[in-house]
């Protein structure tokens, strides 16, 4: 079956490019050409918005490479209703979920908008220094705050959108106070950037109920403007500004939802085919150098496939580029991602795989963005124990890793700035293993194959599994650091005895010699080991057990070779 181009970009046809047996094994090869590319290239004296540009001179700065994990706050209004992702949008959709419950909690659309849930995000029990030293505590070494989403609500002292924490809902510079105690704490620092949808993701609120006791009557985007803020919270502020409807307002004929679905699939074809979109397009790009000239962030995260806006997310990320150089005499220090980054352009920013990972070792670095529950606070879920376990999370950093990638874990916040009892112990939990066995995870690069067991990582977007892990301890990740090579164990054998059959005498893997195993949290104590023609088998303490896994540090002559 000849591909379209959503799989030829997004990295199934990549694996099967660069590691022809990738697709469906779980160990899979890095060509000699993807290893050649670890060495570093000169930046040049400065980027000019292009790919070529990019891609002949980029180099993925040592910090990102080495810090493997990150936490990321992604936390807007959105979190207000407690009721899932996409609340925004899908409160003017009729029969979603998100509309009932805003019927029932807050009233219809045409009498509270979702501008009114933007100003009820208060933050009133927001302890950032506390969640940001938890999230240390479990082992991160770089931290994202989410700038903006696509309901167009900027969580920082935005000079060019009004639309802002500073004005609205939690009168706080939220981006500013997350960027402070991260590096206080000697955390990376990034942002998130969620904007680029804002023209056309926010067009339902200019509809109506297509049937009903309020059939036909506009919800507040399409009535609302600046003047009709006299005397009221939102007093200066102009709806349509939030809304987008200066940019392309739904039209007045539409009267059902498959007709405002033709309408969207529509728009979306014309941006696709360079139809511009002026000033909205504009002022994205003014936001987003003013964003950046604030907080300096380390990484910029874009929500979008592929860098955003044509032209526009060319022309930032040249000059973000160029901004870290002279912030840095002269070392480029940036990491701009996008999701389904087409596979001659992953040398030019970091390619991110969103709820999901690859089948193959990449060959340059990449990150994987997932949750431990919903994006947004969701308070159903919660009750149902729908969150992932500290072993998924886990079983997952490792799995990406093995393969030259980062994971970037988000834990969902309240409205109110809190996470719940049930988060706090599963990130206490991923800091237990991360505390005692982290060390094998931190500044290690990808092996010639990246693991071996009967269970694979999720290929592409949104492959991962389900809450609950499915590795086992026959499940093994490989990564090198050095002349040694760390095994990384996914479970935790009943007979206390690993074995690596990637390693055994009668497999040319490893033709180098074993001398020393120890376990990553106790460097000091050799464990008994004995290299047979099937496998490499370690006996290991049943004391130290731990019901994630544990990481085995290998040491002798040859073996990374």
């Amino acid at each position: 079956m000849k591909p379209n181009r959503r799989q030829m970009i997004g990295g199934s046809l990549a694996a099967a490019a660069i590691a022809p047996s990738a697709a469906e094994a779980v160990t899979t090869a890095l060509t000699a050409k993807g290893a050649g590319r670890d060495l570093k290239v000169p930046p040049p004296r400065s980027f000019t918005p292009d790919w070529q540009s990019f891609t002949s001179s980029y180099s993925v700065p040592d910090w990102f490479r080495d810090a493997k994990f990150g936490m990321w706050a992604h936390w807007t209004a959105q979190c207000v209703p407690e009721a899932g992702d996409w609340y925004a949008r899908n409160m003017y959709l009729p029969g979603s979920r998100a509309y009932n419950h805003h019927l029932k909690h807050y009233g219809h659309p045409a009498d509270h908008g979702f501008m009114e849930i933007q100003n009820l995000w208060k933050a009133d029990r927001w302890d950032p220094a506390r969640l940001l030293d938890l999230y240390k505590r479990a082992g991160a070494k770089y931290f994202m705050a989410l700038a903006n989403h696509h309901d167009n609500l900027d969580t920082y002292d935005s000079q060019y959108h009004h639309w802002n924490t500073t004005r609205v809902g939690p009168h706080k510079d939220i981006v500013g106070t997350w960027a402070k105690l991260a590096r206080e704490r000697g955390l990376r620092f990034a942002v998130s950037n969620h904007s680029a949808h804002a023209w056309h993701w926010n067009q339902p609120a200019y509809g109506y109920d297509p049937e009903g006791p309020r059939a036909g009557e506009r919800y507040d985007a399409y009535t609302l403007t600046a003047a009709q803020g006299r005397g009221k919270w939102w007093v200066g502020l102009d709806p349509q500004r939030l809304y987008c409807g200066r940019y392309m307002p739904m039209p007045d004929g539409i009267r059902s939802n498959r007709e405002a679905n033709e309408w969207h699939e529509a728009t979306d074809r014309l941006w696709s085919e360079g139809v511009p979109m002026g000033y909205f397009a504009r002022n994205w790009l003014m936001r987003c150098q003013d964003l950046v000239s604030k907080y300096k962030p380390d990484m910029v995260y874009f929500d979008n496939f592929d860098l955003p806006l044509e032209q526009y997310g060319l022309d930032f990320t040249a000059w973000y580029y160029n901004q870290s150089m002279a912030w840095n005499n002269g070392r480029l220090e940036a990491v701009v991602t996008a999701k389904m980054t087409p596979p001659q352009r992953r040398m030019g920013i970091v390619d991110d795989v969103e709820r999901g990972g690859k089948t193959y070792i990449e060959r340059f670095p990449w990150q994987t963005d997932t949750c431990i529950g919903n994006w947004h606070y969701d308070a159903e879920l919660y009750a149902n124990n729908g969150y992932k376990s500290a072993a998924t999370v886990i079983h997952t950093l490792c799995d990406v890793v093995s393969k030259n990638g980062n994971l970037m874990l988000s834990v969902p916040m309240r409205g109110d700035g809190t996470i719940d009892d049930k988060e706090e112990r599963i990130v206490t939990e991923i800091g237990d293993w991360m505390g005692r066995f982290g060390r094998a995870i931190y500044a290690t690069r990808p092996w010639k194959l990246n693991g071996e067991g009967p269970t694979s990582g999720g290929g592409g977007l949104f492959s991962e599994g389900g809450a609950i892990s499915p590795y086992t301890a026959r499940d093994v990740r490989y990564v090198k650091r050095g002349e040694d090579l760390h095994a990384l164990v996914l479970g935790w054998p009943d007979d206390n005895v690993v074995r690596m059959t990637l390693l055994g005498h009668n497999d040319p893997t490893m033709e180098g010699e074993v001398m020393r195993v120890t376990l990553a949290d106790d460097p000091t104590t050799p464990l008994q080991f004995r290299r047979t023609p099937e496998a490499l088998e370690v006996t290991v303490p049943a004391r130290a057990r731990h019901p994630i896994g544990m990481a085995l540090i290998l040491s002798g002559n040859g073996i990374t070779a």
